[in-house]
């Protein structure tokens, strides 16, 4: 069974990935520019917090911490 913590940090980043469905959705439908940014933003923020989360996971692995 893993780590609360590991398994948090997974759930994260299947977020992000909602999060990128969500964006690419939202910019497929979206009927003006002011809906384009706030999609983009939601990209942007997605793929930030999944580079922050890849990297933590990274640390976990490199001090044994990754049970998953």
């Amino acid at each position: 069974m893993a780590s609360a913590f590991n398994e948090n940090l997974l759930k994260t980043i299947r977020l992000t990935r909602e999060m990128l469905a969500v964006a690419d959705e939202g910019d497929r439908d979206r009927d003006d520019d002011s809906c384009g940014i706030i999609y983009g933003i939601l990209r942007d923020t997605a793929y930030r917090i999944r580079n922050l989360v890849e990297a933590e996971c990274e640390k976990h692995r490199q001090v044994g911490k990754w049970d998953v």
